[in-house]
């Protein structure tokens, strides 16, 4: 159980260095919205659709009230650098193949020409911030989970410190009892030697005694021999 640990922990440390360091990258593009082509600027995420598409939402809402329409996001009335525009800015998260994007832009027929400039502007600058945001958050989460990881790896460093410690403390507690029991087998061994031999000893000494006995009771018989021949 504790090697697996040790090798989820090491896989999460090996996954967090994947993303290097990144260089963000915004281009412009059009994108089909409904039935016309937007101009807007698009910018390709090492990421899953559903990481883009969290992020995305989340700076389309930066800029005002946002909704989802069919496959895009609508924020009809954005707010950017601090000026409310009657236009909408749309959002699109794309995936084509192996590469997933996140795209920001207008219906520039929609503007006035200057605030279409001045919009574009931004929302290039927006969305290169977007993308350095979002690498950065990434890999917040990476250290955050390194983080954990090395936790992890600690509390376990520090629960096999205590179990050694308490292996240790009972082997020299066995080790103690060993000498005890030992010692009290030899003292057994040394005590049931004496026994033994007290044992024989009072063996003899009730051999002895009885004989002692038989001859007194010869004595005895003796005497009351004696004793009835007085006339």
């Amino acid at each position: 159980m504790l090697n697996k640990n040790l090798i989820f922990l090491f896989c999460i440390l090996i996954t967090s260095l994947s993303t290097h360091a990144q260089t963000v990258n915004v281009k412009k593009e059009k994108t089909r919205i409904k039935n016309d082509y937007a101009d807007g600027f698009e910018v390709e995420l090492q990421a899953t659709p559903e990481e883009v598409e969290a992020s995305l939402t989340k700076f389309m809402k930066s800029l005002g009230k946002s909704k989802s329409v069919e496959n895009y996001l609508v924020v009809n009335e954005p707010v950017l650098q601090g000026r409310t525009y009657t236009a909408p800015v749309f959002g699109v998260n794309k995936q084509v193949g192996n590469i997933v994007s996140a795209w920001v832009g207008i219906k520039t027929d929609d503007w006035k020409k200057d605030d279409a400039e001045a919009v574009n502007q931004d929302l290039e600058k927006m969305l290169h911030d977007f993308g350095v945001t979002f690498y950065r958050e990434k890999i917040q989460k990476q250290i955050d989970e390194s983080t954990r990881a090395g936790q992890a790896v600690e509390r376990q460093q520090q629960r096999l410190q205590n179990q050694n410690r308490d292996l240790t403390g009972k082997i020299e507690d066995n080790k103690r009892e060993k000498i005890q029991l030992e010692k009290s087998l030899e003292n057994n061994k040394i005590e049931l030697e004496t026994l033994t031999k007290r044992l024989e000893k009072n063996k003899k000494d009730q051999d002895s005694v009885a004989v002692a006995g038989e001859q007194i009771k010869k004595v005895i018989e003796m005497h009351k021999e004696r004793q009835r021949k007085v006339n």
